[in-house]
């Protein structure tokens, strides 16, 4: 009877090992790395609604599932892109990470190697794209971002096509920069973080020594394109938004048809029409994503609309979603509704921030884990028996 009365709360202490699900990985980042760069992984644009809402919208799903089915031989494999892959999941681009941990690029395409899925490196990373290559091997893909100067994008598709990347990701939502303004709201004067997150950092010993020893991450990618005064971590937060430029249109998906010449995806659909003429265009599938909820403010959620987008090119290409994965029954749910494959970002993220490498593959094995026990409770064998008919409800509009 004692139990009843010491309450329940996540394990407190420092070690990934003992987490249990993305949520209490996430609760041990937070103490593993200062305030702000954690707000820089978790924040979303303005009143944060579409961060919000990515969730409510994957909570509202509820399953209705088959009994008396033998699911001794379930699995959870799938074909993507020509090749098996032990799992629908996919790390999506992610920026900055060696805010996080030392040479984080890397260790987050290490962990997807180790478990056999595909790793997506940001063109806003801080490693260049053929260190990453050499230390990592696996599916590795390349995320571009179109800024003003062209001649980065043609300079990173080129190296990208010389170390062996498999599929060129084109985000085209991030046309004009999200005001995430708690992020912001960590820094005095662009760069110059506030007197209270001075001392939290002070407050990380191992933190500074894993990361601020080696010196202020820089944008490798990028690092012939940039001025001097946005090449670091610090100072690039304050440039960011003079990246974004609004003129990237259709041309821009035709040219890069031409320059790459193995799978291209294109990142930030939301749109049936759009996917329409992504598959017009000659691309080999499409992101359904808001962009984790930090861009546009009150938008759809990804699942709400991936049913038409499934239905407008499911057949034509491969339809991939994101935004708001916590759980691997999210990942189930969006198989249900259509999509090929998840990516998953923050909960990824905070497996490096919680436990470098280790920590990364803790979280993927935690997800897998949660995906085969799903499919074992729903009675499938397979991904390819779960179906829409197996999901009621959704979230009120």
């Amino acid at each position: 009877m004692a139990e009843r009365f010491l309450g329940r709360r996540f394990y407190r202490g420092g070690n990934f090992q003992r987490a249990l699900s993305i949520e209490e990985l996430r609760v041990i980042a937070t103490r593993a790395v200062p305030n702000f760069a954690l707000e820089y992984v978790e924040g979303g644009s303005e009143d944060e609604q579409a961060l919000a809402w990515n969730r409510s919208a994957l909570d509202a799903l509820r399953f209705v599932p088959n009994t008396l089915v033998d699911t001794r031989e379930r699995h959870q494999r799938i074909g993507l892109f020509g090749q098996t892959s032990p799992s629908p999941l996919i790390i999506a681009p992610t920026g900055l990470n060696g805010m996080l941990r030392h040479h984080g690029d890397a260790a987050l395409a290490q962990a997807a190697a180790g478990v056999g899925i595909p790793f997506t490196l940001s063109t806003v990373s801080n490693m260049r794209l053929e260190d990453v290559a050499s230390r990592a091997g696996g599916r590795l893909w390349m995320q571009l971002y179109m800024i003003e100067d062209r001649a980065a994008a043609r300079d990173i598709v080129r190296r990208a096509d010389r170390a062996g990347y498999e599929a060129l990701v084109f985000t085209t939502d991030a046309n004009l920069f999200g005001h995430r303004e708690w992020d912001k709201r960590n820094y005095r004067t662009p760069g110059q973080l506030t007197l209270p997150n001075l001392f939290d950092v002070a407050r990380h010993p191992r933190w500074m020594w894993d990361v601020l020893r080696h010196g202020i991450p820089w944008f490798d990618n990028l690092v012939d394109f940039l001025p001097p005064e946005a090449m670091s971590a610090r100072t690039g937060v304050a440039y960011f938004p003079k990246l974004f430029v609004p003129n990237i249109d259709w041309d821009d998906v035709a040219w890069l048809r031409d320059a790459w010449p193995r799978k291209l995806i294109i990142k930030g659909i939301l749109n049936p029409a759009d996917a329409g003429k992504a598959a017009a265009a000659g691309c080999d599938g499409v992101v359904v994503t808001n962009h984790g909820g930090r861009q546009l403010d009150s938008c759809v959620s990804p699942v709400e609309v991936l049913p038409d987008i499934v239905s407008a090119v499911g057949d034509k290409m491969t339809v991939i979603v994101d935004s708001g994965f916590r759980r691997g029954d999210d990942v189930v749910k969006a198989v249900a509704l259509g999509a090929d494959a998840v990516m998953v970002g923050r909960a990824a993220l905070y497996g490096l921030a919680a436990g470098g490498e280790a920590g990364v593959a803790h979280a993927l094995n935690l997800l897998m884990a949660e995906i085969d026990r799903t499919l074992g409770q729903l009675g499938c064998r397979s991904l390819d028996e779960v179906h829409p008919g197996m999901l009621v409800g959704g979230a009120e509009k």
